[in-house]
């Protein structure tokens, strides 16, 4: 497989399972925004930091990027339309949510596994994406099951309504 085909190194990478979340924020006018991300990862226990990246081409770029503060929603298995709801683009995705008010306002799901309310702590150029570490300011595990993404699709026991 060669690298100047884009697709092959795309399905190569969808070998690896991951979780899926929401990741959410305020942008500068107080607005909530929200993105399906799957690029999560712990970074350290302690200090408490996390990463996720976000593409340069997203519409929510300039929000996530300028944030101090964000959350990372983690779905549980049976919420895979709220992942597509949040994927989706454009549009008001908090729409009928009844969202809790996190740390400094941030937008927190009504429901979720688990959720990782942060402070932007670093932010570091990753090619067509740009990485976001966070400090773990507050922390919450509702010990449910996670949404998994393998190989382009969603799997796990769940029925998959949000």
């Amino acid at each position: 497989m060669t690298l100047n085909e884009p697709e092959n190194i795309r399905r190569a990478f969808g070998c690896f399972a991951t979780g899926v979340a929401v990741a959410t924020t305020l942008d500068r006018e107080g607005r909530r925004v929200g993105m399906t991300i799957s690029s999560f990862n712990s970074v350290s226990i302690d200090p408490p930091l996390v990463l996720w990246s976000i593409g340069n081409d997203s519409l929510s770029y300039d929000a996530f990027t300028l944030a101090g503060n964000f959350a990372v929603n983690g779905l549980a298995e049976h919420q895979q339309s709220l992942s597509e709801r949040f994927a989706a683009r454009g549009g008001d995705k908090f729409a009928g949510l009844d969202c809790a008010q996190g740390l400094h306002g941030v937008p927190i799901l009504p429901e979720y596994a688990a959720c990782f309310e942060c402070s932007t702590e670093h932010r570091y150029d990753g090619g067509d994406h740009v990485i976001i570490v966070g400090r773990v300011l507050r922390f919450d595990d509702r010990e449910l099951e996670p949404l998994i993404f393998y190989r382009g699709d969603y799997h796990g026991k769940g029925d998959r309504t949000a």
